[in-house]
């Protein structure tokens, strides 16, 4: 039998040597827990720009997926009302919007989209203004040109309708300019060229929301016949 004092002190000694063998086998060391710490943030850095570049991919395909769809209903309308439907792009205050409607009025006036038949085009998706940007080769109705153009805020009259693509009752280009003496080549050449009627989203370059990066997408009306496809990168200029 110890004595009271003695057997305390043994105690507090034994407790002491589990307590650190304990740590010893179980915990790491205050180096070791910054060497993880500056390891893992040097991997992180190595690693963000390719997660942002990533990210900005999966934006720039579901706003192209969104430029399709509305050409599509816009076809698909133009089909199903046996009536010309317009499809118009425009950027305002770097929030990218379309528009579709009847190509004419009643009285057979060509139509203009009023402020309720815009929308905004990414509005479903989760992108911020001035991240994306979008343009087109379109200076007129069904008529491009040999250069895209971005972040454009055109005025739409009756007599001027750039940045729209119109569908006639078949789903074809409405090219209402054609005459009896026009072959379809020479139309095609002389309206939408060999690039064909070019709608393209970009990435935005850093600090200016109005120019587009080398990174983008692009639905691309080819035919006169209205057949879509879509392009990426060097076929959306």
């Amino acid at each position: 039998m110890c004595g009271l004092v003695v057997c305390v002190r043994l105690l507090i000694a034994q407790s002491k040597f589990d307590s650190d063998s304990t740590q010893s086998k179980a915990g790491y060391s205050l180096i070791e827990l910054l060497a993880v710490v500056v390891i893992i943030g040097v991997l992180a850095a190595i690693a963000a720009p390719g997660w942002i570049a990533f990210v900005n991919r999966q934006r720039l395909n579901k706003a192209n997926d969104a430029v399709l769809a509305a050409l599509q209903e816009a076809q698909r309308e133009a089909k199903k009302e046996k009536l010309s439907y317009s499809v118009s792009f425009k950027t305002d205050n770097n929030i990218q919007k379309f528009a579709i409607y009847r190509a004419k009025n009643s009285d057979g006036t060509n139509a203009v989209p009023n402020s309720s038949d815009w929308q905004n085009l990414l509005g479903y998706l989760d992108i911020k203004p001035g991240q994306l940007v979008i343009g087109t080769n379109i200076t007129g109705e069904n008529t491009s040109s040999s250069t895209v153009s971005y972040a454009s805020n055109p005025v739409f009259s009756a007599t001027s309708k750039p940045q729209t693509i119109t569908f006639d009752y078949m789903g074809a280009l409405d090219l209402t300019v054609k005459t009896k003496n026009d072959g379809l080549t020479a139309v095609q050449n002389s309206k939408i060229g060999n690039k064909g009627l070019i709608v393209a989203v970009a990435i935005a370059k850093p600090g200016n929301p109005t120019q587009a990066t080398n990174t983008k997408r692009c639905v691309i009306v080819k035919t006169l016949l209205g057949s879509l496809q879509t392009g990426k990168d060097t076929a959306c200029e």
